[in-house]
């Protein structure tokens, strides 16, 4: 079994019970482990994250105690969840969001998950699989689909993405005091949720979902599975990839599990 999971946002400062929503988390986890060949996280796991170079960079010391930096403490159950998932010879894949873009080597290297910074494909079971957040994929002609506005909100949405991405401001950012850096980071992903939760973009459609459209155009794959979306999404149609977008693990609680080449979106327990 291939389990796919992402945008949990744990951490989220609209979240009314964090300890519960992570705890929901890591149940499901250990129940995929159960059974799992693959666990696969599609980004966004945390609301904010960030590897400071004033931090500890190794929270397990040689006796199996952990010692995480101050700010990382709050999510020291999924981390042990992961690190267990691991240590049972599971893999565990974690694709980089928009929120947790900044892992330099820490979560894998304590956890034991293999960190993908970058889309790519994989066969599985006998399709060959799109594995990507979905931030950045613009499909061509998509800006003419929408009026000047929006176009302008996209052309700021990608603008900022590369910032985000560029080695010089993550360095700069990496210098200040972690919790100087996590209030900026908190903050700014909490605005996020908000405007998310009082302006919802719900499926657009066929012909205007930018992660639809992009897949589309890339009929070498069978199959693409997207997050960030926040949309439970599984389409299927004739000559072209099937599209699973999974939703989210804060307000739908949804994932994906794939068995004999048959992919589900299911709602957590």
């Amino acid at each position: 079994m291939v389990y796919f999971l992402s945008d949990a946002h744990l951490g989220s400062r609209v979240i009314s019970d964090p300890q519960a929503h992570q705890s929901r988390l890591v149940r499901l986890l250990e129940r995929m482990a159960e059974d799992a060949d693959e666990i696969i996280l599609l980004g966004d796991m945390f609301d904010f994250w960030y590897e400071y170079l004033f931090e500890r960079h190794n929270w397990i010391d040689r006796n199996g105690n952990w010692h995480l930096p101050r700010g990382k403490r709050q999510y020291e159950p999924l981390l042990r969840a992961l690190k267990s998932i691991t240590d049972e010879g599971i893999t565990v894949r974690y694709f980089t969001g928009n929120h947790d873009i900044w892992t330099f080597g820490a979560l894998a290297r304590n956890t034991g998950v293999i960190v993908h910074t970058l889309p790519r494909s994989v066969i599985r079971q006998g399709k060959c699989v799109f594995l990507a957040h979905g931030d950045g994929l613009i499909p061509s002609g998509y800006m003419d689909l929408f009026p000047h506005d929006v176009q302008k909100r996209i052309r700021r949405f990608m603008r900022l993405r590369a910032f985000f991405h560029h080695p010089v401001p993550q360095f700069l950012f990496r210098l200040l005091p972690p919790a100087l850096g996590d209030a900026f980071g908190y903050e700014w992903a909490r605005r996020s949720r908000l405007k998310e939760i009082q302006h919802p973009c719900p499926y657009k459609g066929d012909d205007r979902e930018e992660l639809v459209l992009w897949a589309d155009e890339h009929n070498e794959y069978n199959l693409c599975v997207f997050g960030h979306r926040h949309v439970a999404l599984h389409l299927q149609r004739a000559s072209h990839p099937e599209v699973v977008i999974l939703g989210d693990f804060f307000q739908q609680f949804t994932y994906a599990q794939m068995d004999n080449g048959h992919i589900e979106i299911k709602t957590a327990d």
